[in-house]
């Protein structure tokens, strides 16, 4: 059995970023104390937004949102996949089959961060030559990997060890079939949808579609743009390019993007403070899983 090999639209992109918080790949790499191993309490999150510094309000992709304290980041993602990955191996091994290996790491494609895309698109060059489609070199890479990974299904005994040595994997890095950060990642879809029909929001929207129909376009939020189906090709057409330029000039004349995020900031803040004990709970719960991990990979070294 073949794996099927499919190009991601420019909307599957968008919604990708829209809803990152539940692929926590897309958090950014905060290089934890947790990576090497040094314990729970080094990696405390802290409450409330990220300190004005480290943001540029001109590149969303820099934006931060509170609950993302909550959530694996990048390093501490790939700490826990690698973990899973070795100790499967390992397990594969012992029960005979020696040359399984697990799917390699696809490179990137769209999004880099948790609020990269979020709101929309926001790179000036990238759209002026790819529209509302990733970077032609990263997609180039993606399918590349994704046809050297398209090999053969396991079946029969070798896919019930594989599920068997996965469940033991699982044991010991902890979590189960758990989703890390579940509780941080259920309140921020919610504050996600929330902040959408906040007055401040909807106003900005409400600009914002003005301003498109000024230029010939007729839709009503910032994202129905790069979901029209009509830029869902592969190819990016001069049509798909001319509406994310004037997306992007609308964006910057409404600061839509930014109405966008402080709505949600300030709706996962009140989250937070309403759920800190069982969001620090969870967290120091992560944390063990992240020691574990790392405990399990300094093993197989």
């Amino acid at each position: 059995m073949r794996i099927a090999i499919r190009r991601r639209t420019p909307a599957e992109l968008l919604l990708v970023a829209a809803i990152c918080v539940s692929a926590t790949a897309c958090t950014e790499d905060k290089t934890p104390s947790s990576a090497s191993g040094t314990g729970a309490q080094d990696n405390a999150p802290a409450t409330g937004a990220a300190s004005a510094a480290a943001v540029d309000p001109a590149n969303p992709a820099t934006w931060k949102l509170p609950l993302e304290a909550y959530l694996p980041s990048k390093t501490e993602d790939d700490q826990l996949r690698r973990a899973t990955n070795s100790l499967n191996q390992s397990c594969m091994a012992k029960a005979g089959f020696a040359d399984w290996k697990p799917a390699p790491e696809l490179p990137k494609l769209g999004p880099k961060t948790l609020t990269d895309w979020r709101y929309g698109i926001h790179d000036q060059e990238l759209s002026s030559k790819r529209g509302y489609h990733p970077d032609a070199a990263e997609q180039s890479a993606y399918d590349e990997a994704m046809q050297k990974g398209a090999v053969s299904g396991l079946s029969g005994k070798a896919a019930e060890t594989l599920d068997s040595c996965g469940s033991q994997s699982k044991q010991r890095i902890g979590g189960g079939d758990k989703t890390y950060g579940e509780l941080a990642q259920r309140l921020s879809s919610d504050a996600g949808l929330r902040a959408k029909q906040q007055p401040e929001v909807t106003a900005a929207f409400k600009a914002w579609s003005g301003c498109m129909k000024q230029s010939g376009y007729s839709y009503k939020e910032p994202l129905d743009a790069s979901d029209d189906p009509k830029f869902n090709s592969k190819d990016v057409t001069r049509l798909e390019v001319d509406t994310a330029l004037a997306d992007l000039k609308c964006r910057t004349s409404t600061n839509v993007a930014k109405i966008w995020y402080d709505a949600e900031v300030k709706l996962q803040k009140e989250a937070e403070e309403k759920n800190a004990p069982a969001l620090r709970a969870e967290r120091k719960e992560l944390d063990s899983y992240i020691k574990n991990a790392a405990t399990a990979l300094s093993g197989a070294q």
